[in-house]
């Protein structure tokens, strides 16, 4: 692949991953309760869903949600009906506590596992993302060429930018431990995560799909 298109690629996806969407959200939430280096996970399991879908839309999959109203409207749901449940569990106070003041015993963190799984679901019923690699990846693929080979080089980009961005805003909100253990701080910022997951579950539904 040419130097120029490694370059526009990696503008335009950063744009893309630079502004924030539930993945922020999840690397903040659990840095800011569990730490940076258990919110790695989570950031692992982005990632891997994100991989995910671009194969996936590679392989057609995003022409099909084009294609079809019906799975297309499934898959909808589906992401929106989960990021409705972890608003609604920040907002009843049952989802993640954050960081404890000094003194308090600790909340029990859960496992590497449910992190990454929680990432991985989180980014994959999201139909949007396989919209944009299906919308995004012709444009900068040479079909005079090998497909796979720019399909990993461009992916693993994206997923590396993606990789820097949520490790980055992990580290920022473990640098405010010390605020966020005030309790009606930590109190005001559950609220404050659970609406907003809310609103993108609600801006998920409303995402149309794309003409065939």
């Amino acid at each position: 692949m040419q130097m120029h298109t490694l370059v526009a690629f990696t503008a335009v996806a950063a744009v893309a991953i630079l502004s924030p969407g539930p993945a922020t959200l999840l690397a903040l939430r659990n840095s800011m309760a569990w730490g940076p280096r258990r919110a790695v996970w989570s950031t692992l399991g982005n990632v891997c869903g994100l991989f995910g879908l671009s194969a996936a839309a590679m392989l057609g999959l995003g022409v099909v949600l084009q294609s079809s109203a019906v799975l297309f409207g499934a898959v909808k749901l589906l992401g929106a009906g989960y990021l409705f449940y972890i608003g609604a569990r920040q907002l009843a106070g049952r989802g993640v506590t954050l960081v404890p003041a000094a003194g308090d015993v600790p909340a029990v963190p859960p496992t590497r596992a449910r992190l990454f799984g929680e990432a991985v679901l989180t980014a994959s019923t999201n139909p949007k993302p396989i919209l944009f690699f299906t919308a995004l990846f012709p444009q900068f693929l040479d079909a005079r060429a090998p497909l796979l080979p720019q399909f990993l080089v461009l992916t693993g980009l994206f997923m590396a930018l993606s990789f820097a961005s949520l490790v980055t805003y992990s580290l920022l909100a473990s640098r405010a431990r010390a605020l966020l253990a005030r309790p009606r701080f930590s109190l005001w910022l559950n609220r404050s995560v659970g609406a907003i997951f809310v609103g993108f579950g609600a801006a998920l539904l409303t995402l149309r799909r794309q003409a065939a």
